[in-house]
């Protein structure tokens, strides 16, 4: 049986969108896509860069148009720039073109609140637009905010979950803190911040930095169970809406060891599409771990080997729904080395998984990617890529006359200093011998960036030739 194909239909090299000029000296880092994710209606692209910009790319209706002999250039369609780093983004889970109250987004930025903001500002100045709605997560001790580092926003939208240091809180999207200064509950993930305890009942200490909802069952309006993922490389699950104490807790180190893959802390946890599994993606480690939950169990089912995710940069995966007969899901991750590998009948056996097929989604596999995204119809995926690095400052021209013109400028400072008389004239002298021994800074280099939809096809294994009605929300059978 052929192996499935990917095939890129549209790119974007500009992470910071068409309308914003980004300046760039011989110490700073350019611009590259950090994350990419599906509105809910399939229609938009939301990304976000290194250099604090949210994006928004509405994606044409001819982007599958087969007669297209070369990818459509992509553009952004919005671009908000963020005052500081933002460390986790949710969009509205009832994203619609068609309605302009749902086209908002929840930020998370250091030493801020939480920020409600629309992705299509109406002022011609992106810079000015204030948040719609701000949400504080304060320590009372200090006032200070807490650092919010993995936002849900799940449907039906009416409220949403942030993780915070030993802390999950639940907010209520109609209540901003210009109407209750509280969220609508704290979840202590441990006892107390002095507990020197954790695990075995006692609770799970460290940064919440993911955070996932199981699919609910068909017909039920209870929500599912909240994963949350800790850097200090522990799991927590919990039934929020019923209790503030974890179904259950444990730490995934144990696992990783066994497996021989490694891991610095869990960036994502994601729920298969049947709530049954649960994959947990770590930072640094070398495959991702499945556990099975049924039962309230949390044992582990198997680990998917060769994922190469050996960087301190975050790279999301996603799940879909397994197109072949054997059941089970798949699971679409990128590599450190610029690949996306696809795992297939994931859940269908207890033994390691090694990818079933994969492409290249960086040019010369210079740069990692930073996040895969399914389309909701199954046959077209989005990739972003992007990767930062120190050059060779003796290689490097540019830094090598930038440093020459700094040494000329202080020998011309230091002969001025000693035609002064001035009695420092001598520590000038020294200062200046000094300064031709200083080594330049290192440049930053950005090697390649972009943001890559691809259609799949072929292979026999239930992927559709994708066509306009892909785009509709329409899922493969």
């Amino acid at each position: 049986m052929d192996k499935p194909s990917a095939t890129l239909v549209a790119e974007s090299h500009n992470p910071d969108g068409p309308h914003l000029l980004t300046t760039s000296s011989s110490s700073s880092k350019d611009p590259f896509f950090k994350s990419v994710q599906w509105t809910s209606d399939g229609t938009t692209l939301i990304t976000s860069s290194s250099t604090n910009h949210i994006s928004s790319f509405v994606l044409p209706s001819t982007l599958l148009d087969p007669s297209r002999s070369s990818p459509l250039s992509l553009s952004a369609t919005s671009t908000i720039p963020l005052p500081e780093p933002t460390s986790s983004l949710a969009p509205c889970p009832y994203f619609s073109l068609e309605n302009p109250y749902s086209q908002v987004l929840l930020t998370a930025s250091t030493d801020h609140p939480l920020h409600l903001r629309s992705l299509f500002p109406s002022s011609s100045s992106p810079e000015s637009q204030k948040p719609i709605a701000s949400f504080r997560l304060i320590k009372h001790e200090t006032e200070a905010y807490l650092p919010v580092t993995s936002l849900l926003w799940p449907s039906p939208g009416t409220h949403f979950i942030a993780g915070t240091t030993n802390k999950i809180a639940l907010f209520d999207v109609s209540r901003p803190d210009s109407l209750v200064p509280e969220p609508v509950f704290v979840i202590p993930t441990i006892p107390s911040t002095r507990h020197i305890s954790k695990g075995n009942g006692i609770g799970m200490k460290g940064t919440v930095s993911a955070l996932s909802l199981s699919p609910s069952e068909e017909g039920s309006s209870t929500a599912g169970l909240l994963a949350a993922g800790t850097w200090t490389r522990w799991l927590g699950l919990y039934d929020i809406y019923r209790s503030a104490k974890p179904v259950a807790n444990w730490s995934v180190k144990p696992a990783a060891d066994e497996t021989n893959i490694g891991g610095k802390g869990i960036v994502q946890t994601q729920w298969s599409p049947c709530g049954r599994y649960l994959v947990v993606n770590e930072r640094g480690a070398t495959g991702l771990l499945v556990y099975d939950l049924r039962g309230a169990s949390k044992g582990l089912l198997c680990h998917l080997a060769g994922r190469d995710g050996t960087t301190n940069q975050r790279l999301s995966l996603d799940v879909f729904p397994s197109s072949n007969e054997n059941g089970g899901f798949e699971v679409w991750a990128g590599t450190k080395d610029g690949k996306v590998v696809v795992y297939e009948g994931v859940g269908t056996t207890d033994t390691a998984m090694e990818p079933a097929w994969e492409w290249e989604a960086s040019t010369g596999g210079v740069a990692a990617i930073g996040a895969t995204a399914m389309h909701l119809g199954g046959s077209v995926v989005a990739t972003c890529s992007g990767s930062w690095r120190v050059a060779d400052v003796e290689s490097d021209s540019d830094s090598e006359s930038d440093s020459e013109s700094e040494e000329e400028t202080e020998e011309e400072n230091g002969e001025t200093d000693s035609s002064s008389g001035s009695s420092s004239s001598s520590s000038s002298s020294e200062a200046s011998a000094r300064s031709h021994i200083t080594k330049p800074k290192p440049r930053i280099v950005v090697e390649e960036t972009s943001l890559k939809v691809w259609t799949i096809g072929g292979g026999g294994g239930g992927y559709p030739s994708p066509g306009p009605e892909t785009m509709d929300g329409e899922t493969r059978d």
